[in-house]
């Protein structure tokens, strides 16, 4: 169906996961209750506490791979633009949202003495070769960042200096991340489990995620708003009402009451504190109502900065669809979850309409995205 004039239209989706190369894929996947979560691959486990990662298993056998990252993300814009019909990115600005950049290649390169020309540390050198993209930006705004990314490609458009954006996010696990998270989590967690009782932390994910956005035409959905916040209360604990303020400001620039936003697909790391506070600012949001709540990241583990544009593409599926995922390994909720209605065991059918898309970062660099379905 086609988007009202003026409306931002998600006219074209595009994802590269551990599950494949297509949103059907990831979809069906994670309504099946199937995670990514494998043994570490790239990494030598003698080295770490952490046993296990949500990896892209398409490393050669032998040394590790350069520009990953790259690749999945040329992947995704590829896919995504090929689903909107777009066949010209000349003039197109590319949005991209990361946490992690390219740094496993610079891992790699000071490592095995691997040679890499500093441009090719560049996205934007990529997708002008690719595609012949001149307008290229890059958003490291941490865990929030795809979301960022998608707030300004909503600027460009309304501000009218585009009629057609892609927005990309990509993410590849490092290996002094992956240490970060081993030193500093209180426990060593052999899965995420977002909003359960004995979660121990998160595990990293990897992928690519693409939308093009247009000013109306053709779509399965609409992107009502985007809300962009950073709170600045603490680096990594997230302030409950600073991700409130975020929420209620996105349904207000979408003109949405919070009883008639059907779906919340929660940022959800499995962390002590992001899963209090978080749930903490749901209750709050939507006192009085009860839409399905689930979390992505327990299937695909943290994809950093990317994770908040592949929820995107999964909210316009489980509109599209009429199909909520399932939150795997979640068996008794948090105290501060208990009256919301996370999704748990199987997938769950039913009519939606709205869905709410949460992505929150170090530093409280919040970002909330609300989607409506147009079938």
């Amino acid at each position: 169906m086609s988007a009202a004039d003026g409306a931002t239209a998600i006219a074209g989706r595009g994802v590269v996961t551990a599950f494949g190369d297509s949103v059907p894929e990831l979809f069906e996947a994670l309504c099946a209750g199937r995670t990514a979560l494998a043994p570490l691959r790239s990494f030598d486990r003698k080295r770490f506490g952490l046993q296990h990662a949500y990896e892209i298993d398409d490393r050669p056998a032998g040394p590790d791979t350069p520009l990953r990252a790259t690749d999945w993300l040329c992947r995704a814009v590829e896919l995504a633009a090929a689903d909107a019909g777009l066949r010209d990115l000349s003039s197109v600005p590319v949005i991209i949202g990361t946490g992690l950049r390219e740094l496993r290649t610079v891992e790699v390169a000071r490592r095995d003495g691997t040679q890499v020309r500093d441009a090719d540390l560049y996205f934007g050198s990529a997708l002008r070769r690719r595609f012949g993209a001149t307008r290229t930006y890059t958003v490291a705004n941490a865990c929030a960042a795809s979301l960022y990314a998608c707030g300004l490609g909503m600027d460009l458009l309304a501000s009218g200096e585009a009629d057609t954006v892609v927005v990309a996010g990509t993410d590849s696990i490092t290996e002094s991340m992956l240490g970060l998270l081993d030193r500093v989590q209180p426990g060593r967690p052999s899965a995420v489990r977002p909003f359960d009782r004995d979660r121990k932390g998160v595990l990293l994910g990897e992928g690519a995620a693409a939308v093009v956005l247009r000013r109306g035409g053709p779509a399965p959905a609409v992107l009502r708003s985007v809300a962009l916040g950073c709170d600045a209360q603490h680096v990594t604990a997230p302030d409950p009402e600073g991700i409130l303020r975020t929420i209620q400001e996105a349904q207000t620039r979408a003109e949405l009451s919070p009883e008639e936003i059907d779906l919340v697909m929660a940022h959800g790391t499995g962390t002590l504190l992001n899963d209090e506070a978080e749930a903490t600012a749901l209750s709050k949001a939507f006192a009085g109502c009860s839409p399905a709540v689930t979390a992505i990241k327990a299937a695909t583990g943290h994809t950093s900065g990317t994770s908040g544009l592949l929820a995107l593409n999964v909210a316009v599926e489980a509109l599209r669809t009429g199909r909520v995922p399932p939150t795997p390994g979640v068996h008794a909720l948090i105290p501060e979850a208990a009256g919301l209605d996370v999704v748990c065991g199987r997938e769950r059918p039913g009519p939606l309409r709205i869905a709410q898309v949460d992505a929150f970062g170090f530093g409280g660099l919040n970002a909330v995205a609300l989607v409506e379905g147009t079938a």
